[in-house]
């Protein structure tokens, strides 16, 4: 990621209705910026909805994708979330297929590492859940792809807020 390429992270309010979720990724798409993550959901109010979008851009095309958002009827509030301090998590699901018994201890101790909860077990089979950053994230999903021949992989995006103390993602 080079000439000042950067992964950026943007927080939207936006209306709760119909199309417009469509109307930001084609927004997106149309512009050809790539979407890394966009996580969707209602806030404490059920006419608003709170989008966490990720993308990798430099500067300018950063602060065009903003004046574009911002432009959007339906976009209550932009807020940068690429400088501040935030709280970020990610979900990740790992399900790992024909383990021995030895890969099954061997999840549980990395369960343990990574503070994930196994939510699901069978004969040959185990299924991890993550709650972590997306970097941590990316690390498991190298670590498990290098340590069992079969696994299934589901991520959500990231979901952030702004940090009450001082403390980053």
């Amino acid at each position: 990621m080079s000439n000042g390429m950067k992964k950026r992270w943007i927080s939207l309010y936006v209306e709760n209705q119909v199309g417009v979720l469509s109307k930001i990724s084609g927004l997106f798409s149309g512009k050809s910026y790539n979407l890394d993550s966009l996580t969707v959901g209602t806030t404490e109010d059920p006419t608003i909805s709170r989008m966490t979008i990720a993308t990798v851009s430099d500067d300018e095309t950063f602060e065009q994708i903003k004046k574009q958002l911002n432009r959007l009827v339906e976009v209550i509030k932009v807020i940068d979330f690429t400088d501040i301090f935030v709280r970020m998590k990610e979900i990740l699901y790992v399900k790992v297929k024909k383990c021995t018994p030895e890969d099954k201890a061997e999840l549980f101790q990395i369960a343990e590492t990574f503070k994930a909860k196994v939510i699901d077990y069978g004969k040959d089979s185990l299924l991890l859940e993550f709650v972590q950053t997306a970097t941590k994230n990316d690390a498991v999903i190298k670590l498990m792809k290098e340590e069992f021949q079969s696994i299934e992989v589901v991520r959500g995006g990231s979901v952030g807020i702004e940090s009450i103390s001082m403390m980053e993602r």
